[in-house]
């Protein structure tokens, strides 16, 4: 039996959770969420003989709340420092929006001799915010917006947003309370400072030179009809970024696909992690 949580270099407690045996497949969530998020991925690999390792971002789900060090390279080590405890080789990272930022600054700053492929799903990189240089991305008026709904009723903003991330909000989506309840439980067990200062990471961080950094088989995964991260400005060009990258776009899918189609995501990602 391992233990729930390991101390980061900088004495953070970082909870994840470790089912299953074999290769390792090492989970990074979105924002404002948890290892939770992964849970029927995690469940059905390990079911097809995979080692499974998810963890709760610091600031995130039972993870140590700082009030410091909530930046994506602090993000990045601390992923680093999971690899290292659990003493994993050959695996496949995959991370998820922000957890896709995530990946790409841990290949950009640590390597990938521990790494045997990666994937990105509905993932932030190579920027969200809108700027001279990446005119196809998002004003800071949204991501502003964001900071204010944090801040004001955070748990009301966590259960409106729950809409659009899911697309629930289109005509003829069948809508799922039970998934809602899950997303606002994993943001509300966060902590508001970590989730404050982690929205100028998601949106202003770029990872550009992290993502030609990539010199292993990587896979981005994304919904056309993803409203958070919307395709154009992120997982197309992400394929572009990395070297060889595989592109496969889910129709009609949201951002929250890996709950919503997970039996679609779960099936992408074991052929790709088999192939």
């Amino acid at each position: 039996m391992t233990q729930p949580f390991i101390n980061t270099p900088d004495g953070t407690p970082l909870f994840y959770k470790d089912w299953g045996t074999g290769q390792p497949i090492v989970f990074s969530h979105g924002w404002p969420l948890s290892a939770d998020a992964w849970d029927s991925q995690m469940l059905f690999l390990a079911g097809q003989g995979y080692r499974v390792i998810a963890h709760d971002r610091r600031g995130h789900g039972r993870s140590g709340q700082t009030w410091g060090g909530n930046d994506m390279d602090t993000y990045a080590d601390d992923l680093a420092a999971l690899i290292e405890a659990l003493d994993l080789k050959d695996a496949v990272l995959v991370g998820h929006s922000t957890g896709g930022g995530e990946v790409a600054r841990y290949i950009g700053r640590h390597g990938t001799k521990r790494v045997a492929k990666a994937v990105l799903i509905s993932a932030v990189p190579p920027l969200m915010l809108k700027t001279a240089g990446n005119p196809g991305g998002l004003s800071i008026e949204v991501f502003d917006g964001i900071r204010k709904g944090v801040t004001d009723d955070r748990s009301q903003f966590f259960k409106d947003l729950a809409m659009p991330f899911f697309g629930f909000n289109r005509d003829g989506a069948k809508v799922s309370q039970g998934q809602i309840d899950s997303f606002w439980r994993q943001g509300m067990q966060g902590s508001v400072k970590g989730q404050y200062d982690c929205i100028e990471q998601f949106s202003a961080v770029d990872f550009t030179q992290d993502l030609k950094k990539f010199d292993v088989p990587a896979l981005v995964l994304h919904g056309d009809d993803d409203q958070i991260v919307p395709i154009d400005a992120s997982g197309k060009r992400s394929a572009q970024l990395i070297p060889d990258a595989q592109l496969q776009i889910i129709p009609g899918a949201s951002h929250g696909m890996c709950a919503v189609n997970a039996d679609v995501i779960n099936a992408a990602l074991l052929a790709f992690i088999k192939g």
